[in-house]
């Protein structure tokens, strides 16, 4: 006899962790919990119940799409990245983004963030999102780089591989991390600009 697990009573992280399997059942229980969570997220900046609705509809769409590629660890701080990214997607498709003199790259200022503790922790979200989708290479070069500060030899005499592998791996992470950290600011900037 197969014994039904009891998904309103497992934490986020088990959800996570069922709905990476293909869990219907924790899917379910994870758009129970957090559907009203992403509709205010989206309703709050688009003041449109069509569009928003069809925000819930993309997140919950996507994260089940893509079930089987994510290491989801918070799902709450997931979700509304999520809704986030697809609320200036449709800026973007609508052409309604509102327009900044100032160019991306002046704008990555740690006084962009300096007033909110929850903004960076936002943006380390963020990064740590990217970094998951990283492949496996590049993310460690990344890690290994940034977070132990350590130089192209020594990573490359802890991953086995050339020091320009290194070196190629971390341009092209830089670029992606850029490009990245630019729409998320663009985001940020569209979302408190509301």
């Amino acid at each position: 006899m197969i014994r039904l697990i009891p998904y309103n009573v497992l934490t986020d992280s088990q959800l996570a962790g069922l709905l990476s399997k293909g869990d219907e059942g924790a899917f379910n229980e994870i758009y129970s919990r957090f559907w009203r969570k992403v509709y205010n997220e989206s309703h709050k900046r688009l003041r449109d119940i069509e569009l928003t609705e069809d925000i819930v509809q993309d997140v919950f769409a996507d994260l089940w799409t893509k079930r089987f590629n994510r290491d989801i660890e918070n799902l709450g701080a997931y979700l509304v990245s999520a809704t986030r990214y697809q609320v200036f997607m449709l800026y973007r498709k609508n052409n309604k983004q509102p327009f900044f003199e100032m160019p991306l790259e002046g704008m990555a200022h740690p006084a962009l963030f300096s007033d909110s503790v929850y903004e960076v922790r936002e943006l380390k979200d963020c990064i740590n999102e990217w970094m998951s989708l990283q492949p496996e290479k590049r993310r460690e070069v990344f890690r290994l780089k940034f977070i132990e500060d350590r130089s192209t030899k020594e990573i490359s005499e802890v991953l086995n591989i050339s020091q320009k592998t290194v070196q190629n791996q971390f341009t092209t992470s830089l670029h992606s991390l850029r490009s990245t950290l630019s729409k998320l600011l663009l985001l940020i900037l569209i979302i408190t600009s509301r």
